[in-house]
């Protein structure tokens, strides 16, 4: 994956075409696919339930995807990151309902992501618009973003971007790739960030959304295929 100058003097957006997205997306895909390849058939169907604003049984997952339980129980020991409560609920898969930094507001309901690209991707698997809040991470200005399933509507500040990386595939996701998923309200504020984080690539938020929708379209044909 292409990475920046990492002067401090002189950080940039790039502001890819969609060949370098495809590639870019291509890339993050095949280094998360030993991760998400098992889970692909239910990750759809439980976002949706999560979306709902409270924990998931697996009961509910199982009948959600017509598999058995003991199948949802198989597939999820592949996705050491799902978070659950003391009743073995779950309450977070890329959706939570614990706080983070990245809070969405779907249908009047507030909850949260574990990164800023999942704020960005989820409108189009959940097929609702989304009212994202989230601060910069260098300097704690709220970014404020409002995306339809197919359309990004708004971003302020408009000069808002998102860092991406490369995930490690021998490290969990939340570990390796949303760690250091963020929004910053320019490229300026980026640059001690971006220094520390040679291997990030800095993207403006509309480009992000772009990448989110294709990761999508992978996640999808990878689910289809299972």
């Amino acid at each position: 994956m292409t990475t920046h100058d990492t002067s401090v003097d002189s950080p940039s957006v790039h502001d890819t075409g969609a060949p370098a997205i495809e590639a870019m997306a291509a890339d993050i895909d095949a280094a998360l696919s030993n991760r998400t390849i098992a889970i692909g058939w239910l990750r759809r169907p439980l976002l949706r339930l999560l979306a709902r604003g409270a924990p998931v049984s697996i009961d509910a997952l199982a009948e959600a995807t017509e598999r058995s339980a003991g199948d949802v129980l198989d597939t999820l020991a592949s996705s050491p990151d799902t978070e659950y409560d003391d009743d073995g609920r779950i309450v977070g898969h890329g959706i939570t309902l614990r706080p983070t930094p990245h809070e969405f507001i779907v249908a009047g309901r507030t909850l949260y992501t574990w990164c800023a690209l999942d704020t960005l991707a989820f409108p189009a698997m959940l097929d609702e618009p989304l009212q994202i809040n989230s601060p910069c991470h260098a300097t704690g200005r709220p970014v404020r973003i409002t995306v339809a399933p197919d359309e990004l509507l708004d971003v302020d500040p408009p000069t808002a971007a998102v860092s991406i990386v490369l995930p490690d595939p021998a490290s969990t996701v939340r570990a390796s790739f949303c760690s250091h998923i963020w929004f910053f309200a320019d490229i300026d504020v980026a640059r001690s960030w971006h220094v520390e984080h040679p291997q990030a690539t800095l993207l403006p938020v509309g480009t992000a959304y772009a990448l989110g929708r294709k990761l999508n379209t992978l996640s999808a044909a990878r689910a289809s295929s299972t």
